[in-house]
Order: C-alpha cells, then sequence, then structure tokens
C-alpha cells in the first residue's frame, strides 16, 4: 500500500508540474473510484483532516466499530503533510486494536478534535483487547511476526515525530480494554 500511494503521488506530481491538470484530475476521479464508499460526515473546517477522518471512520463503521466522532480543525500553521501522519497513525492504529476483539460488541472508538486554549487538541480513545506491552518506555507493537527490531510500532514513531516537529505534546494512557491517546499542537 506505501508503494501504491508513492507511485499515486508521483504519478500526480508528474501531472502537475507538466500543467496537465486535466489529466490529473481524470487520474484522481479514477482513483477516487476505486476506493470504498466514504461517508462525508465530518466537516471539520480542513479538507485534509475531512478525508482522512471520513475515510478511517467509514471504514471503521464497515468493520461494526462502534464510533463517536466530533471535529473541528481551524485554519493554522501545523502543516498538513504531519496533521496527517498524526490523524491516519492513531487512526488506524485505533481500528487494528478494535479488531483485535473477537467481540463486535465491545469495539468502539471515540475521536474528539478541537482548539483549546491556543492549542489543537486530538484524543483518540478505542477499545482494545488487553493491557498494550510496554519495553523501555515504548509501546510493543502487536502485530504478529515482528522480530526483536521491529517491535516498536512503526506508526507510533511517526506520531511522535509529526507531534515533535509540530512543537506539540503526546499522552498515551491505557487500562484493560481501552487505549487513549492525546495530544495538544500549538495553532
Amino acid at each position: 500500500m506505501r508503494h501504491d500511494l508513492r507511485n499515486h503521488a508521483q504519478t500526480m506530481q508528474a501531472y502537475l508540474q507538466l500543467g496537465q491538470t486535466g489529466q490529473l484530475e481524470d487520474y484522481l476521479t479514477e482513483l477516487s473510484s476505486s476506493f470504498e464508499q466514504v461517508d462525508d460526515v465530518l466537516r471539520t473546517g480542513n479538507v485534509m483532516a475531512d478525508a482522512i477522518l471520513n475515510s478511517k471512520l467509514s471504514l471503521c463503521r464497515s468493520h461494526d466499530i462502534a464510533v463517536s466522532a466530533t471535529a473541528q480543525v481551524p485554519a493554522s500553521n501545523i502543516p498538513d503533510v504531519s496533521l496527517c501522519t498524526i490523524l491516519g497513525n492513531l487512526l488506524d492504529n485505533a481500528l487494528e486494536a478494535c479488531l483485535r476483539l473477537p467481540d463486535q460488541k465491545e469495539r468502539f472508538m471515540r475521536v474528539y478534535i478541537a482548539p483549546m486554549k491556543g492549542q489543537l487538541y486530538v484524543s483518540v480513545t478505542n477499545s482494545s483487547p488487553g493491557r498494550s506491552r510496554v519495553e523501555g518506555g515504548r509501546y510493543v507493537s502487536a502485530k504478529p511476526g515482528r522480530d526483536r527490531f521491529a517491535r516498536h510500532g512503526f506508526g507510533l514513531f511517526q506520531i511522535d515525530r509529526a507531534v515533535k516537529l509540530c512543537g506539540g505534546y503526546v499522552n498515551r494512557q491505557q487500562e484493560e480494554g481501552v487505549f487513549s491517546t492525546e495530544i495538544l499542537l500549538p495553532l
């Protein structure tokens, strides 16, 4: 999927550089039709955040995960690439944790994003089987087949890196069956 995404991005960039906006539009239309139907329920004020949130939350609903989401993303100096990395990885991790629960009735995800005291507050809370393992202060990936060098979640690393680049703060908490991440990003 990462290779496909890179290829699609390079193709779209080439169309832009050549000024072939008509071909780019056709390419985007074709690419969009290849994705699952996405519910367009959230309007945050940020087109990129809308695309990520609506796509990921639609996927959650298609897996019978109970979703509660409220989001408002004001215009800010937070780079879209960083926000995309943060939201995409947060929601992917939450989805994967929910899907590890055998009982669909226990699966849930709550998303809350809003400006708060000059910061963008991002909170994702989700059901999770048991407690996540922590080694050396870092959460260990629950994905099967990880060797000792790849055990630490790459998605968590990407989130932490993007938050740090934005001058923000990450807090993760867990209880039996629940995992929560809170992020503050300066607006």
